[in-house]
């Protein structure tokens, strides 16, 4: 299932059953600004993609996966924000929410810079270290904000 606008042309969905339970669009655009609610490492049909190991706690035991399912958070940003007619570059500013710092930055920049197609993106980026994200084998999950025409250069 694709991200849809099956509502409104303001809000935007993937059709995940988390969005029924806790009662949320993926995005919302208000005037020229698109709010991105927070994106993981699903794919379109709501499966995990390189979810993290558990332990018998049920918590992540191995962070080696930290690249792919931020790689596929900014993939899904991206598809939100082509629904608006924007890009990455339309993207003003980013939260990163990660439960483990060090594995975070070893592959932050590299994945990063290839999401924004720029060795320089231009959103601002605030990234956040967390005890426990909403499905147990995520390791980051990213918010942002983009101003349709804003196009960083």
């Amino acid at each position: 299932m694709a991200a849809s606008r099956p509502f409104n042309d303001d809000t935007a969905y993937w059709g995940v059953p988390w969005e029924e339970g806790y009662g949320y669009p993926q995005a919302r655009r208000v005037g020229n600004e698109i709010f991105i609610s927070g994106q993981f490492n699903h794919d379109e049909e709501g499966n995990l993609v390189a979810p993290a190991p558990l332990d018998a706690d049920g918590r992540p035991s191995d962070f080696s996966s930290m690249g792919e399912q931020m790689r596929v958070s900014y993939d899904n940003i991206a598809k939100l924000l082509a629904l608006y007619g924007a890009t990455m570059q339309d993207v003003v500013e980013e939260t990163l929410y990660v439960l483990d710092m060090d594995a975070a930055f070893a592959v932050v920049g590299k994945v990063r810079k290839a999401a924004y197609g720029t060795e320089r993106p231009q959103a601002a980026s605030n990234i956040i270290g967390v005890s426990r994200l909403a499905q147990r084998p995520q390791l980051i999950e990213i918010v942002c904000r983009a101003v349709i025409g804003a196009h960083a250069k």
